[in-house]
C-alpha cells in the first residue's frame, strides 16, 4: 500500500489517499494509512477491470489516469505520484491485474459461455410465469423490429393465443456475460416482476432459450418523452405538472417498495397510447433501501447525477428527487439545468453553480425546481402523493412548491381525460 494523490477533477483539487490494489480488480483508497490486518470501509472504491490507462505530465508531472465503465457511464480518475518509477510501478501492476481478469473472463466464456447465467436466471425467469403455461418463442408472431442495441433487440410481437401486442426484449446471454451486465439484467427482471403501477412499464412473461433471455413486456407506443419535447421545444406548465405528478406517483411507489430508481432521464420516460407516463429501464435500481438507508455505487447518466453521487458520498432516495428536478426543468425550460460537453466542467456546474431560470417561468414553477434541485440532499424536498392532494416534505426554507400541484390529486391524474395532450402515436397498433 502506497500513498497516491487523487484528483477529483470536477472540483479541481488534489487529495492524498492510501490505495490498495487487489487481485479481484478492486482499487480502494483511504484517507489515513490503515492497518492491513483490519481494513476499514474505504473512502474510494474503484475497479480496474477493463480499464484504460494513460500517462500524462499534466496537470502535474508523474500523473496517470484510469478510465473505466461503471454501468453505462465512462468515468475517469486522475492520480499523481512523486516519481516516474512510482508511476510505472502502479500502472504496470494495474495493467497486470486488468489483463489477468480479462483472460479469466475470456476463458470462462470459452469453456461454458452461458452456464453461469443459466443457473442464476432459472428461478428468476420462472417466477413471472407461475400462473401461466411456460411461454416459448413459438407462442408469438414477430411483427416489427422496434429497437436494437449492444445486448440484443426489442421486437413488436403478437401473442397467438390472445391476439394481444407486446414488446419482446431479447438479450444475448453471451454478450450480457462479456459486458458484465448480469447483475443489471437480473435487477431489472426482479423489479419488473415485483412491481405493479400504472406509470411503470409492466412485465407479462419472461422465459429463456439456450442462448437468449426473453422479456415479454407491455407495448408502450406513445413514444419517448424526449422525442415529444424535442419536437415542441418546451411543454406548458400545465402539461409539465401532469407528467411530473405521474412521475412522482411512480417514484413514491418504488420508494415504498424499498427501491431507488437512480436513472431518471427523458430517455427513460415514455407515453402510452392514452398519453400517460411510463417509466422504463430498471437496471440501475437498488433494492432493499429503506428511508434511512444509503448506497455507494457511482452510477447514472452524467447530466442527471446528483451532487452527492459526484462527491463520492453515501446517498439515498433523494437522488431520485434530484432527477425529477432535472427532467421537470427540461420540460419547462427546453434545456438541462446544468450542461457542458466536457464532463469535468459539467460536474463542476452541478456541484457549484446556482440554478438559473427563464423569465417565462411562474413563481410556483421556480419554487418547485428550487426545492428539487437543492444540492444538499438533507435539505432537498421530497414529494408524497395522497388520495386527495399532493403533499410535500420541505426541510429547507419556506418553499411554496405545493402551489404548483394545487388541486391535483392522485386519483385525478389516473381518471382525468381533460389533462391529456395531443401527440402522435408511434405505431398504429392501439
Amino acid at each position: 500500500m502506497c500513498n497516491l494523490v487523487l484528483n477529483r477533477e470536477y472540483i479541481k483539487n488534489w487529495r492524498p489517499r492510501y490505495f490498495l490494489l487487489k487481485t479481484d480488480g478492486s482499487f480502494i483508497g483511504y484517507k489515513e494509512k490503515p492497518q492491513d490486518a483490519d481494513l476499514p470501509y474505504p473512502l474510494n472504491n474503484f475497479s480496474v477491470a477493463k480499464c484504460q490507462l494513460m500517462k500524462t505530465e499534466r496537470p502535474k508531472p508523474n500523473t496517470f489516469i484510469i478510465r473505466c465503465l461503471q454501468w453505462t457511464t465512462v468515468i475517469e480518475r486522475t492520480f499523481h505520484v512523486d516519481t516516474p518509477d512510482e508511476r510505472d510501478e502502479w500502472t504496470e501492476a494495474i495493467q497486470m491485474v486488468a489483463d489477468k481478469l480479462q483472460r479469466q473472463e475470456e476463458e470462462r466464456i470459452k469453456c461454458n459461455p452461458t452456464s453461469n447465467i443459466d443457473n442464476m436466471v432459472e428461478e428468476e425467469m420462472d417466477i413471472s410465469t407461475t400462473h401461466h403455461k411456460r411461454k416459448t418463442m413459438s407462442d408469438f408472431d414477430y411483427l416489427k423490429l422496434l429497437g436494437k442495441g449492444t445486448f440484443g433487440k426489442v421486437i413488436l410481437v403478437r401473442e397467438k393465443a390472445s391476439g394481444k401486442y407486446y414488446a419482446m426484449k431479447i438479450l444475448k446471454k453471451e454478450v450480457i456475460i462479456a459486458k458484465d451486465e448480469v447483475a443489471h439484467t437480473l435487477t431489472e427482471s426482479r423489479v419488473l416482476k415485483n412491481t405493479r403501477h400504472p406509470f411503470l412499464t409492466s412485465l407479462k412473461y419472461s422465459f429463456q432459450t439456450k442462448d437468449r433471455l426473453c422479456f415479454v413486456m407491455e407495448y408502450v407506443n406513445g413514444g419517448e418523452l424526449f422525442f415529444h419535447l424535442s419536437r415542441e421545444r418546451v411543454f406548458s406548465e400545465e402539461r409539465t405538472r401532469f407528467y411530473g405528478a405521474e412521475i412522482v406517483s411512480a417514484l413514491d411507489y418504488l420508494h415504498s417498495a424499498k427501491i431507488v430508481y437512480r436513472d431518471l432521464k427523458l430517455e427513460n420516460l415514455m407515453l402510452d397510447k392514452d398519453g400517460h407516463m411510463k417509466i422504463t429501464d430498471f437496471g440501475l435500481c437498488k433494492e432493499g433501501i429503506t428511508d434511512a438507508a444509503t448506497m455507494k455505487t457511482f452510477c447514472g447518466t452524467p447530466e442527471y447525477l446528483a451532487p452527492e453521487v459526484l462527491e463520492d458520498n453515501d446517498y439515498g432516495r433523494a437522488v431520485d428527487w434530484w432527477g425529477l428536478g432535472v427532467v421537470t426543468y427540461e420540460m419547462m425550460c427546453g434545456r438541462l439545468p446544468f450542461y457542458n460537453q466536457d464532463h469535468e466542467k459539467l460536474f463542476e456546474l452541478i456541484l457549484m453553480e446556482d440554478i438559473k431560470f427563464p423569465r417565462t417561468l411562474s413563481a410556483d414553477a421556480k419554487s418547485l425546481l428550487s426545492g428539487l434541485l437543492i444540492k444538499d440532499p438533507n435539505k432537498r424536498c421530497t414529494m408524497q402523493p395522497h388520495k386527495n392532494l399532493f403533499r410535500f416534505k420541505i426541510t429547507y426554507f419556506n418553499l411554496r412548491i405545493d402551489h404548483f400541484y394545487e388541486g391535483l390529486s392522485s386519483s385525478s391524474i389516473l381518471n382525468s381525460q381533460s389533462l391529456l395532450f395531443n401527440f402522435t402515436v408511434a405505431n398504429g397498433c392501439r
